[in-house]
């Protein structure tokens, strides 16, 4: 069964055409590698054996995209991660955000109906919530103001797929952390790491001096901003529960994706230099644009109609993380 996965070379992307693969899946990738390398696609094929099919194409071109689907038969879903990430960047460079990231749903969702594609799982984020009023946060939790354009993007995406004519999950994920346990492939980023494990982790190689950890008077634990740190391989592998479930019930759906347990910045930092002995040198700096205080998912949906749930610790995370910033080269 063969299933398009735009950005499939990317950090999230690589790790679910692995779990793809294992269950039986024949992905199509579909990246130009803006902000990703081929070391994922090398990785992919030496823990599988599975030369998997790319295509050098931007999903936001109409003629390029719309040639994978004339070039690839009997399609039966997608899964679109191909998009811009960074909460701090948007901030800076919003039109960057709204452009790509709606423009590219938009392309997609048109090849699909043309070519008579009619699944589509949605990377989406913790994000859509904004500011939430309750802790955990339900997939019934109103839509807030993003606190980001980054969101903003997420938040109209969303309302784009409920209008469309195609069946969609969308599945809002929390903080995606660590790497596959053999170091193969991993978050390959062009871009300086804005997000806190892979600063943590350039901190401990000696990449950067410091943390900066963005404001300490938060009303949480300790006045750090908390968080639900999952493991990349667990989020990987919600999106094969995802799309199985889509296959068999075709409708419109949303799932929060994270571990239902929020850590501080300064308890993640103090996790890492347990698990890993290394210390880590920080100092507190002004809050963060764009930065949401704390949010944590219920995950009471997600386990009982996808029978998913996070399995891997925080701890292997933080291990799986470090080791794949050692096998990195600079």
């Amino acid at each position: 069964m063969k299933i398009l996965v735009t950005g499939g070379v990317g950090y999230i992307g690589s790790h679910t055409v692995l779990e793809l693969i294992k269950e039986g899946f024949q992905p199509i990738i579909v990246d130009n590698l803006c902000n990703s390398s081929v070391r994922n696609l090398e990785g992919i094929k030496t823990i599988t054996g599975v030369n998997v099919k790319w295509y050098n194409v931007d999903c936001s071109i109409e003629q390029e995209l719309n040639e994978v689907f004339e070039n690839e038969q009997e399609i039966n879903g997608a899964i679109h991660f191909a998009a811009y990430k960074s909460v701090e960047e948007s901030v800076r460079l919003p039109e960057k955000y709204y452009k790509n990231n709606i423009g590219s749903l938009e392309v997609l969702l048109n090849q699909m109906i043309k070519h008579k594609v009619n699944n589509i799982i949605f990377s989406s984020s913790c994000t859509v919530y904004g500011t939430p009023d309750q802790l955990p946060v339900t997939e019934s939790s109103p839509f807030k103001k993003a606190e980001s354009p980054y969101g903003e993007t997420k938040q109209m995406c969303e309302n784009i797929l409920q209008k469309s004519d195609v069946n969609s999950i969308s599945l809002r994920y929390f903080n995606p952390i660590g790497s596959h346990s053999s170091s193969l492939i991993g978050d390959c980023s062009s871009d300086k790491p804005a997000n806190l494990i892979p600063i943590i982790c350039e901190v401990a190689k000696g990449v950067r001096e410091k943390l900066i950890v963005n404001g300490d008077d938060y009303n949480t634990i300790d006045g750090t901003c908390v968080r639900d740190y999952i493991h990349v391989v667990d989020l990987a592998k919600s999106h094969v529960s995802a799309l199985k479930y889509l296959l068999k019930n075709p409708k419109k759906d949303v799932f929060n994706i994270g571990t239902g347990k929020g850590l501080s910045v300064l308890e993640a930092v103090h996790f890492f230099e347990k698990v890993n002995k290394k210390k880590i040198n920080y100092s507190i700096g002004p809050r963060r644009d764009g930065d949401v205080e704390e949010i944590y998912s219920d995950n009471t949906k997600v386990e009982k109609l996808l029978n998913w749930k996070a399995e891997i610790s925080v701890e292997a995370a933080m291990t799986d993380a470090w080791n794949w910033e050692k096998m990195k080269v600079k």
